[in-house]
């Protein structure tokens, strides 16, 4: 079980995250809930203290770039047409720039697992085509953590998948969007956990 990794109240941080909260409260949730995927698979791989804290920090903030995604984009009830998937695309460096202007400790550890949190495994992802280990170990994990939520979660463009379904789906992306080695240490942490859908 993933420990609670709490806010440190009047922090950047805590600054950062309430106002992605007030831009969209969905997405504060999905945050919070990819906190907990993450720290825990950082748990299962044996990252230290210090790399926990910054994953913690990182799958907290991954999306707090879209404080600056129109409404249109970011509300939109079907998926997005290219020029606007590529707008939405653009999350991922701003908000690596957006804590890269903050004082949160570790900074730039965590502003390069935000900026590339949406790499592919297999170097088709955003925003730099990184592929295998040279995308960061960081960003592998909230990478996976944020899919397992989002295929758990309603979206205007699909419904929930159960447990069985989101890892049929896992294992299909393995090696081309996911890190397979992670993927298989992901399933056995996932599978007691308090974490996982039903």
């Amino acid at each position: 079980m993933a420990p609670d990794v709490p806010l440190d109240s009047g922090s950047c941080e805590a600054a950062l995250f309430a106002a992605m909260q007030a831009r969209d409260p969905a997405t504060g949730r999905h945050c919070d809930r990819v906190v907990a995927l993450s720290v825990a698979l950082a748990q299962a791989c044996g990252l230290t203290q210090d790399e926990q804290r910054a994953v913690a920090v990182a799958a907290r903030l991954h999306d707090v770039g879209k404080i600056g995604t129109p409404d249109r984009v970011l509300y939109a009830p079907h998926r997005l047409e290219k020029d606007d998937w590529d707008i939405m695309k653009a999350h991922a460096t701003v908000g690596a720039d957006i804590l890269m202007h903050s004082d949160i400790p570790q900074r730039e550890l965590i502003a390069q697992a935000v900026r590339h949190h949406h790499e592919h495994f297999d170097g088709s992802g955003y925003p730099a085509g990184l592929a295998h280990h040279a995308i960061p170990m960081l960003s592998r994990i909230i990478s996976l953590a944020d899919s397992y939520d989002a295929l758990g979660d309603t979206r205007p463009y699909h419904p929930a998948r159960s447990h069985a379904e989101i890892m049929a789906i896992l294992h299909r992306e393995a090696g081309a969007k996911c890190d397979p080695d992670l993927l298989r240490v992901f399933e056995t942490m996932i599978q007691h956990s308090r974490l996982k859908v039903p």
